[in-house]
């Protein structure tokens, strides 16, 4: 069927063939499949791929094509895609069997582990909390990180209107069918997209009839339950998998229990397609904060605690296409986010007088209730131009939010374990509700100029609307509204001589708002504690990027796969968290000018009969451009006032220059097969030490070492396992600076001994898990 997610070769021929006769175009009844025939049986196209064998058999005029075609989604809506030659940027796709096969943890961990450009800060030490940085742009749950990378899950933009985070916990594993991750400020794919797009498709009933169930235990507590059941007729489809996972975690009070539903039911005509699809979670996270270096002889111990996120979700996909004819497709869909977010947090009251006594913590209730929706229309027209190879692609959307945010402040005492024990009634400190329009209208046109060169042009207009409105009557000041536009273009241009070589260069631009915890939490001399205290404070800039890409790629003897680029993000009036000192969740948001992201990717893949290795390096500069004074009175480095200074070339935080990720998989029979993964990072800089010149210097770099394997001992069984940092390396994966207020007896509580210090987040020590799968029908 035209199912060009990862469509069977077998169903797309037969599609295109029907197609043929019902529009009776001759050049479609050639035997040697047009380029507009290819890229008519990839609609909803992540990657897709040319004949198998037996389709082949089946079909003797498929051994005229390609052996292998990629294509690839350019625009949010999943539509036709193009081939991988006329790309102009160094993108990255996975399919569900591949990260499947992996058994990673979370989609966060597969990224990590294989793509190349990608690091993790496990600031919580929840592995289903992690910041993901992509090319020194982030992803993160966590209120206090500026996103500079765009996510979509078929075509609905996943960045929660509340403070644009991204919430791992909320896109299921077992669902994807494939990811792809565009680099660059691509402006088709609207706000956000400073660094990246991170695309995400699920699974359908056509792709994957059949049903599989898994179980896994092991290191940690970890335990869980997945399952797939899918299945399709001549027109209707179906596909659900859910998932049931809890884990106490290596860490003292830093559980998970997560309990995920996805459903898909779709319908296909001739010409038609539709999809309904339905996500459900129901998640509880309960992370641990970076111990100061003074603690970490026990790791797992907890600064404080508790603290805990819990997330409801319920999130629902309506998608259409219609070909009118073979030239012209239309595509649109609506969609309803409805989420709960609540969270429960001990801070450090940072403002104790031993003198004077009172309390030594605060707990933090917050609850945000954020209701979303959106709608989005695409045109393709997919007519030659002056007799040349065209596709033209017309969209808008829009997407609007609105969240219900409160928050209640109880004083409170630590115990001896850092925990912390109620002494008053909780106090509303928050009563906000915000609401966010964005709107976009974009193109993008592909013009084959020969049969080599081929260029795009494309280019979308961003509007930004975001209305704050205080319930309280305490805090009318709060009251307003800012609004942000911009029309943001780019352009590239791809030469593949030979199969064996595209070369390519491109410019984009975006855009990123300012959100409604960045707006309210904008002023230096009323730092917010977060989840957020909502002040009212000045309106911040927008954020626009400026990226520059140029790079190869290419295949030699049908063996070896390369690739390479170099690139360039330049930032206006960035926007940077910046601590306050005392507790490290208490600071503020500031433009602080022009930053630079810049640096080089190499990619090499092979398979060699049983044997199948990828390795990837990555350089990434991520620095200040602009001089500027911030306030960061823990760096040993400041002056009297708890100032530092900024200068042009510092380093930004937590994004290593280095990282290598190997892959290898082997496959001793049938039955038999071991993967392996090494991952090695650079040295990176604490967060609070902006200027480089902290006495405690960087974030040392490490290399961890995973291994995964799998044995199939019966039809439809298969027993695995999953090992990671194999040799039980010790490693820190993020730093920040502040103030350690338990340096008394025991480590506990101690104003007068407070002091600063780097605080770090070690990583996971040795994990072992194994698992047996059930898997009926076809296979993933």
């Amino acid at each position: 069927m035209l199912r060009g997610r990862r469509a069977d070769a077998g169903d797309r021929h037969e599609k295109i063939v029907r197609m043929k006769a019902f529009f009776a175009e001759d050049e479609m009844r050639q035997i040697k499949i047009s380029w507009r025939a290819l890229t008519l049986a990839t609609i909803f196209s992540a990657p897709a791929f040319a004949a198998d064998d037996a389709y082949k058999a089946k079909n003797p005029a498929a051994a005229l094509e390609l052996p292998r075609i990629e294509v690839i989604g350019t625009t949010p809506l999943p539509g036709v895609g193009l081939p991988l030659k006329q790309v102009p940027s160094n993108v990255q796709v996975s399919s569900g069997k591949d990260i499947g096969q992996q058994k990673t943890l979370g989609l966060a961990d597969y990224l990590e582990q294989n793509l190349g450009s990608v690091n993790i800060n496990q600031g919580q030490d929840n592995p289903f909390q992690p910041d993901v940085n992509f090319r020194g742009f982030t992803a993160s749950p966590l209120l206090g990180t500026p996103q500079g990378i765009s996510v979509f899950m078929d075509g609905v933009r996943v960045n929660e209107a509340f403070g644009d985070l991204v919430n791992w916990d909320l896109i299921p594993q077992s669902a994807i069918s494939s990811i792809q991750l565009n680099p660059g400020s691509n402006p088709v794919f609207g706000l956000n997209t400073l660094g990246g797009a991170l695309a995400i498709y699920t699974k359908s009933g056509f792709q994957h009839p059949g049903e599989r169930l898994q179980l896994l235990g092991g290191s940690f507590g970890r335990r869980s339950v997945e399952f797939d059941l899918g299945g399709h007729g001549e027109v209707a489809d179906y596909f659900i998998t859910g998932n049931v996972f809890k884990e106490d975690g290596w860490r003292e009070h830093s559980s998970s229990d997560v309990k995920q539903l996805f459903a898909k039911f779709g319908a296909e005509t001739e010409f038609a397609d539709l999809d309904v699809s339905f996500l459900f979670a129901d998640n509880r996270l309960e992370g641990v904060q970076a111990l100061p270096l003074s603690m970490l002889g026990n790791p797992r111990q907890a600064y404080t605690w508790p603290d805990i996120t819990t997330n409801k979700l319920n999130f629902v996909n309506v998608k259409a296409s219609h070909f009118f004819t073979p030239e012209n497709l239309l595509a649109g869909n609506v969609y309803y986010r409805g989420l709960k977010t609540t969270g429960f947090n001990s801070n450090v009251n940072d403002r104790f007088d031993p003198l004077a006594g009172g309390n030594t913590a605060f707990n933090d209730s917050s609850s945000a209730k954020t209701d979303t929706y959106g709608a989005s229309l695409q045109y393709t027209y997919l007519g030659n131009i002056g007799g040349k190879k065209n596709q033209f692609v017309l969209g808008a959307s829009i997407d609007a939010g609105r969240t219900n945010f409160r928050q209640f402040e109880q004083a409170a005492d630590f115990t001896a374990d850092r925990g912390t024990v109620a002494i008053a009634d909780f106090a509303i400190s928050t009563d906000v509700e915000t609401k966010n329009r964005y709107l976009g209208i974009y193109f993008s046109d592909t013009l084959s100029l020969s049969d080599a060169w081929s260029m795009t042009l494309s280019g979308r207009e961003n509007r930004a609307r975001i209305d704050i409105r205080d319930n309280s009557g305490l805090d009318p000041a709060l009251n307003g509204s800012n609004e942000y536009s911009r029309f943001n273009p780019a352009v590239g241009i791809s030469f593949a001589p030979r199969k064996s070589l595209t070369t390519y260069a491109s410019y984009s631009e975006g855009l990123r708002a300012p959100s409604p915890v960045e707006l309210t939490c904008a002023d230096p001399d009323a730092p917010c504690k977060l989840p957020n205290n909502f002040l009212a404070d000045p309106p911040l800039k927008p954020v626009t990027s400026k990226t520059i890409e140029a790079g190869l790629r290419g295949e030699l003897a049908s063996q070896l796969g390369y690739s390479a680029a170099v690139f360039r993000t330049d930032l206006e009036d960035d926007i940077q968290f910046v601590s306050s000192g005392g507790a490290l969740n208490s600071g503020f948001f500031q433009n602080v000018g022009n930053t630079r992201r810049e640096g080089v990717e190499l990619g090499l893949s092979s398979k060699l009969g049983s044997l199948g290795l990828s390795l990837r390096y990555s350089y990434i500069k991520a620095t200040f451009r602009s001089p500027f004074s911030l306030h960061s009175p823990n760096n040993s480095s400041a002056d009297a006032n708890g100032d530092i200074a900024i200068q042009p070339g510092n380093r930004i935080a937590g994004i290593p220059l280095h990282t290598i990720k190997l892959r290898a998989d082997y496959a001793f029979n049938e039955q038999l097969s071991l993967g392996m993964n090494v991952y090695t990072a650079g040295k990176q800089y604490a967060r609070g030490d902006e200027n480089n010149r902290d006495a405690s210097g960087q974030i040392p770099g490490f290399t961890v070492l995973g291994v995964d394997g799998r044995y199939q001992f019966a039809k439809a069984w298969r027993a695995f396992i999953k090992v990671t940092n194999l040799t039980d390396r010790k490693y820190d994966s993020f730093g920040v600076l502040g103030e350690n207020f338990f340096r008394g007896a025991g480590q506990t509580f101690d104003a007068t001994l407070a002091g600063p210090e780097q605080f770090r987040t070690r990583g996971a020590p040795r994990g072992v898990w194994v698992g047996i799968e059930y898997q009926g029908g076809a296979l993933n």
